[in-house]
């Protein structure tokens, strides 16, 4: 085993506590570095076609990359976010006016339900309108006062979203620009032989790849075709409960039919039937298929990662990472076995 000097030994300390320092200053910011590195390396092929066609003129090259992201990703987004809220206020809206009649709704559930869900239900005293509202209103005063504080700093965090967008766009350009020099140096850097660091990295930008364009693809799949079942079946907010779905999609298997599963049974217990079987068979064999298609497709086939592996990497990443877990999930997974399977290996070499 190989002894340190004591200057090697405090060279190493200081690396250590330098980097750490470096992690710290950049914490507030980790969100629009982690997105900035994800982008860089998703559209780094365009990119390398955009140099091609500048005669390989960096700068310029840069640019265009960013201005096609802006284009292509953040405008679509704000317009998305923009008629989110629209949506989402005329709900709110609709509530107060009492247009949306959550008792007689209410009712028709309740005498929709077999025998047994009504005991079930009886016995957590949820089939009691009276009671069943006092619980609401609680829970609405519970809410209504965490909205008031989080709209005292809607300021400040607005602020800080625009802060984190420029910053990853500013960290993107560069990223663009110097990324093929700063990821030689960091592949320098890593102490492993080159054995080991070239799959260990191939594993690591085909996972980032597959998983953003293939979750990304089936959630705007998935989002669309659940936004535009509800707007033809005339429900509320069709922008907003297709934007809702896209978002669970990222949660492979279950995704979208947390919201388009509960509506369709609501139809048919109130007596929309035939609403409620189009619903059904629509999200199965339609939205369901575009799950069971696509994302096996985009995700696994790339990654080389078995669907219960990747269920469980994303529910695990976004439990603890929030929306960049779908990412990090897939990602840590795949290194994990990568890196198992180059020790096994290692070690069947070192036995030969």
């Amino acid at each position: 085993m190989k002894q340190f000097t004591l200057p090697q030994t405090s060279f190493l300390l200081l690396l250590g506590i330098v980097t750490l320092a470096f992690f710290w200053i950049l914490a507030p910011f980790s969100g629009a570095v982690f997105w900035g590195a994800v982008f860089a390396i998703v559209f780094a092929p365009l990119h390398y076609r955009i140099m091609h066609a500048t005669r390989n003129r960096p700068n310029v090259a840069a640019l265009i990359s960013l201005l096609l992201i802006i284009l292509m990703v953040i405008f679509p987004m704000t317009l998305i976010t923009a008629s989110l809220v629209e949506q989402a206020a005329g709900i709110y809206d609709m509530i107060n006016k009492g247009q949306i009649d959550f008792a007689g709704t209410f009712g028709r559930v309740i005498h929709g339900l077999p025998g047994w869900a009504v005991s079930l239900l009886e016995r957590f005293e949820l089939t009691d309108l009276a009671s069943l509202q006092e619980k609401l209103t609680a829970g609405a005063a519970q809410i209504s006062q965490s909205i008031a504080k989080y709209a005292i700093n809607f300021g400040s965090a607005s602020l800080d979203f625009l802060v984190s967008v420029t910053v990853m766009l500013y960290l993107l350009y560069f990223l663009f620009r110097d990324g093929r020099t700063l990821s030689a140096r960091i592949r320098r850097a890593i102490p492993l032989s080159e054995r080991y660091k070239r799959p260990l990295f191939d594993k690591f930008i085909t996972v980032i790849r597959a998983t953003v364009k293939g979750n990304v693809l089936v959630a705007m799949a998935q989002g669309a075709l659940g936004g535009l079942a509800f707007w033809f079946l005339d429900v509320p907010g069709p922008l907003l409960w297709g934007v809702v779905m896209a978002f669970l999609s990222l949660l492979p298997a279950v995704g979208a039919a947390i919201i388009w599963g509960p509506v369709a049974i609501y139809f048919l217990i109130t007596g929309s039937i035939w609403q409620g079987v189009a619903l059904l068979v629509f999200g199965v064999l339609v939205i369901g298929l575009v799950d069971n298609l696509l994302r096996p497709l985009l995700v696994g086939k790339d990654t080389k990662l078995p669907d219960y592996i990747v269920l469980l990497s994303t529910i695990g990443g976004m439990a603890l990472f929030g929306l960049s877990g779908f990412v990090i999930g897939p990602v840590v997974a795949a290194l994990f076995i990568a890196t198992w399977d180059l020790f096994a290996e290692a070690e069947e070499f070192h036995h030969d």
